[in-house]
């Protein structure tokens, strides 16, 4: 049988929806290559129309793998788990894998968007208070969640695509001043997560495309 071809991430360092997927590979035990995507650089290597024939909506991530591309960070996740070998991403219990994807949805869908990059380009001087209102909004709403369904990790002890998405958009939040403190449930368990190899090796400070300045 011939060799399996490496998946390959295009992607940016400090992209959460990135860093979810290098999570979800880190913990799966998967190497893989990268490409970056300054999302900066040039205007936005992303607007290019060699990117856009990988993802027709301009953003990173984007994955090839298994002779497929796929792009948005959840798709990605789900197609590892579900193909690949080792943690399960999503817990075999249908409650606590509900739980999970109300979590994934809040985070993905009701804050991280909000405050992503071409977002907050848009609003212009108002980025930071934009940034912390939504984010605020959302963890009010999520850390009453979390106090009800952690244990460990965010939904009991074992982790779980919850976890993936959690992390990186607890960095976003301290990026933009966002008091962790008045959050004991999600400081609780993001300082138990970054301590995790797979969330270290996927940090944004030690990727290919990670500025010296920002190396750790």
């Amino acid at each position: 049988m011939a060799a399996q071809t490496k998946p390959v991430l295009y992607g940016y360092f400090r992209s959460s929806c990135s860093w979810r997927v290098r999570i979800a590979f880190a913990l799966k035990g998967i190497e893989y290559d990268q490409v970056p995507v300054n999302l900066i650089k040039d205007g936005g290597q992303q607007l290019t129309d060699q990117y856009k024939a990988l993802n027709p909506m301009q953003q990173v991530p984007a994955v090839s793998i298994d002779g497929i591309t796929l792009s948005q960070s959840m798709a990605i996740i789900q197609y590892i788990d579900e193909t690949r070998p080792g943690l399960r991403l999503l817990p075999a219990d249908p409650k606590q894998r509900a739980q999970v994807r109300v979590i994934c949805d809040l985070i993905v869908s009701g804050i991280q968007p909000l405050q992503n990059l071409y977002v907050i380009q848009k609003i212009g001087a108002e980025k930071v208070q934009w940034a912390q209102h939504f984010i605020n909004r959302g963890f009010e709403a999520l850390e009453p969640i979390l106090k009800q369904t952690a244990g460990t990790y965010c939904v009991g002890n074992e982790i779980s695509m919850a976890d993936i998405c959690l992390v990186p958009q607890v960095y976003n939040a301290e990026r933009f001043k966002v008091d962790i403190n008045h959050f004991p449930t999600i400081k609780r368990l993001n300082q138990t997560l970054i301590e995790l190899e797979a969330f270290k090796v996927s940090h944004p400070s030690c990727q290919p495309d990670t500025p010296d300045d920002l190396r750790t």
